[in-house]
């Protein structure tokens, strides 16, 4: 499943520290984020799939060998143009929509994944009542979140995070069923959450008073992107040298509170 095209400065959008990193050190954000494609993977046989939110593609172009058809969109115009230059595939293509106002595009899929992308909107409902509509009438939305409960560093480009009460609460206003788990991990993911814990708190530490809140927002997306590389490196150096892989993660019904991302299987 792990995708093998290359990646360069020149072609490739630019690391923001939001989006899943590729390279040195990211390999705990890849394997988190493959983790739910491979569950995704397990719904998606022969069926008409949209990723809503698909980012640069690596894990879209993933599913092209299980379904029937995949669309990726996303509101990123430079990550559709990377995926259309890199992910060539009869049955797999990508478009530049923006879902909160998906003008002309009225599709609808047997499968709608959207992971990582509820805490970056707004208007949350609204935001889902668009992904509902993309559903056919047996289709399923597959989702995941950050538990909220589970977050320690800050985040400049998330709006909010959930619960799992208030995640369920939102979905129950939208959806007719929700079934709710959490992407878990093993004891090496939980060794390099603390260290990169310990790390982010050390960083914090140095800024008692909260004054990087008064910076200007491109100087803290800025810091945000430089910091999590470094994160990543220190916890990684502190939890050992073995990577982490997709089969550290899994998905599970029990202790959501404990979940690090959390996982709706949703149907209209």
């Amino acid at each position: 499943m792990t995708a093998t095209a290359p990646q360069t400065d020149s072609d490739s959008p630019q690391y923001t520290g939001e989006r899943p990193g590729h390279g040195e050190n990211f390999d705990y954000d890849e394997s988190r984020h493959l983790a739910a494609y491979a569950y995704a993977r397990t719904l998606a046989q022969g069926k008409r799939v949209l990723d809503a939110g698909c980012g640069e593609g690596y894990n879209t172009q993933s599913l092209h060998d299980v379904a029937g058809h995949v669309t990726g969109v996303d509101y990123s115009e430079a990550a559709i143009q990377f995926c259309k230059k890199t992910w060539t595939k009869p049955n797999l293509r990508f478009e530049h929509i923006d879902l909160t106002n998906p003008v002309g595009f009225d599709d609808t899929f047997d499968l709608v994944l959207n992971f990582q992308v509820l805490e970056h909107i707004e208007d949350d409902r609204a935001f889902l009542e668009a992904l509902k509509a993309r559903l056919g009438a047996d289709g399923h939305l597959l989702l995941t979140t950050p538990n909220r409960l589970m977050s320690f560093s800050e985040n400049p480009y998330h709006v909010r995070e959930y619960t799992s009460d208030e995640l369920r609460r939102l979905l129950e206003s939208v959806f007719g069923t929700v079934e709710l788990q959490g992407m878990c991990g093993n004891d090496k993911v939980t060794k390099f959450d603390k260290a990169r814990q310990q790390s982010v708190e050390r960083i914090l530490r140095l800024d008692p008073l909260g004054l990087r809140n008064l910076l200007p927002q491109g100087i803290i997306n800025f810091a945000f992107a430089n910091l999590a590389k470094l994160v990543r490196s220190q916890a990684k150096n502190a939890a050992g040298e073995d990577p982490i892989v997709p089969g550290d993660f899994f998905v599970s019904d029990e202790n959501l509170d404990s979940a690090l991302d959390l996982v709706a299987l949703c149907s209209r």
